[in-house]
């Protein structure tokens, strides 16, 4: 396979016009579509779906094309639209899949491509490595068969995927509520579609920034961090909201500034998710989470019963767990959350809609309830740090901390390691520390949580020290 299409966490993400280029698309649309003739599912159809980046619906459109030459039919949306909805719409229209075009929440000069299977959520390990090697035989002696012109049929599943939203978020008690909220699509594929829902579920007042498409992102990033929403925490405060809610350019990660302009992590929010299923809705099953996600999780499943279930990094390895069994959330520190009953796959939609459904339960900002549960739970906080290294440094790094772990950080020894995903410590304390190698930029993800001051300044100094062995 060349060297210009690898596939990461969740699809293929390269530069525009260096990599991700109309002719590397179409090889990577005519490997799927040679999966799905081998699979006999061409009449089940591929949903194909877009994001609001410059040149998304062409990519789209390519697609298009090699599908309908390769005898595949094709269900095309009537505009941009967000990654959950896509993956929704496999399940209504009984497709085989769905091809979606993005980038996610990576700067404006990124585009990307990914599968998402019969099921609806992200494709497990074992089908990306059978698409990547079907690319391998397209570039090897295959060929691209494509048409210039195509059939296909028109959707629109929003108000079906509304519907759906209706059925797992007590929009009975949002209108109870009035809520008034404040709303960042980010100028990606959310914009026209966050604000109407949120006007739906009874909210009484909602007022919606960035509402439009800009393939720029108005010389920013799509990514719903504290950084990227500072315009969300000025309207929430000149609106005197209750909350602001984000999501991603494509519509699968979230962001909340509370109604005082203090951000909140996706680690709380999530968090705070997870209890509010539990004990405010009665939810039963499993806690799932990322191993690079806080363990207030655990906490909270241990206080209501429920088994925690600790994944690699992905939200893959969360939708496998969701196809398998009971889950009442799965939730990554990167953003990513879904829960029982809803597509296997990261929706910040859904999110931002249950972080609305908190104050409606409770009748408190978010900010009070999340220092409740600190208080029950334990003071956790952490931090990401990224150390930029190349492939040898990085491999390097890792192996030092898995052949010679320290007896002790910070006066706590060391109770466990484990090796999920990279290699992390347990500490005695209840402390933590993860290292990850990037499979796909040149650095080592380090990831740091404790319940004191104390106990995160030596994880802090553990992780610099890490940086001197490398120098």
């Amino acid at each position: 396979m060349t060297p210009g299409i690898q596939f990461g966490t969740d699809g293929w993400r390269d530069l525009m016009c260096e990599n991700f280029t109309t002719p590397n698309v179409k090889v990577v649309a005519q490997a799927i579509a040679n999966r799905i003739n081998e699979l006999r599912a061409a009449d089940m159809g591929v949903v194909i779906g877009y994001d609001t980046r410059f040149f998304s619906e062409r990519f789209a459109r390519a697609c298009a094309g090699v599908f309908y030459a390769n005898g595949i039919r094709i269900y095309l949306p009537k505009r941009s639209m967000p990654t959950p909805v896509t993956a929704f719409s496999i399940k209504t229209l009984g497709a085989a899949g769905a091809v979606m075009i993005t980038a996610s929440h990576n700067p404006a000069e990124y585009n990307g491509i990914k599968f998402i299977p019969d099921y609806g959520g992200p494709a497990s390990k074992e089908i990306t490595d059978d698409i990547e090697a079907k690319i391998a035989e397209v570039e090897s002696g295959g060929k691209v068969v494509e048409s210039q012109g195509f059939d296909y049929t028109e959707v629109d599943l929003i108000p079906q995927y509304m519907t759906h939203l209706e059925r797992l978020v007590d929009f009975e008690r949002l209108r109870s509520k009035g809520l008034k909220v404040a709303l960042d699509p980010l100028y990606g594929a959310g914009y026209g579609i966050m604000d109407a829902i949120f006007a739906s579920a009874g909210c009484d007042q909602v007022d919606t920034i960035h509402n439009y498409r800009d393939p720029l992102f108005g010389d920013g990033k799509p990514d719903p961090s504290g950084e990227q929403l500072s315009d969300l925490r000025r309207l929430v405060l000149e609106k005197g909201s209750d909350l602001g809610l984000a999501v991603d350019g494509d519509g699968d990660r979230f962001g909340v500034i509370d109604y005082d302009g203090s951000y909140l992590t996706a680690n709380q929010a999530i968090a705070l998710v997870g209890r509010h299923l539990l004990k405010n809705r009665a939810a039963r099953g499993k806690v799932v989470r990322t191993v690079a996600t806080t363990h207030l999780l655990d906490e909270i499943a241990n206080d209501y019963g429920c088994e925690l279930v600790e994944t690699p990094v992905g939200f893959k390895y969360i939708a496998a767990e969701m196809l398998a069994g009971p889950v009442v959330i799965g939730g990554e520190e990167s953003g990513g959350l879904s829960i029982g009953g809803h597509i296997p796959e990261k929706d910040g939609i859904i999110a931002d809609l249950l972080l609305a459904e908190i104050i409606a339960y409770e009748e408190k900002p978010l900010g009070e309830v999340l220092r409740e549960t600190l208080d029950r739970y334990g003071n956790y906080r952490g931090e990401r740090l990224d150390i930029h290294l190349d492939n040898r440094a990085k491999e390097a790094l890792i192996e030092r901390m898995t052949e010679k772990p320290p007896e002790e950080i910070g006066g706590s020894s060391i109770s466990e390691v484990k090796a999920i995903d990279g290699i992390k410590y347990l500490l005695e304390n209840g402390d933590w520390i993860l290292a990850r190698a990037s499979g796909t930029e040149p650095l080592v993800r380090i990831y740091i949580e404790s319940k004191t001051s104390d106990g995160l300044a030596a994880l802090q100094d553990y992780a610099r020290s890490l940086v001197g062995f490398m120098d």
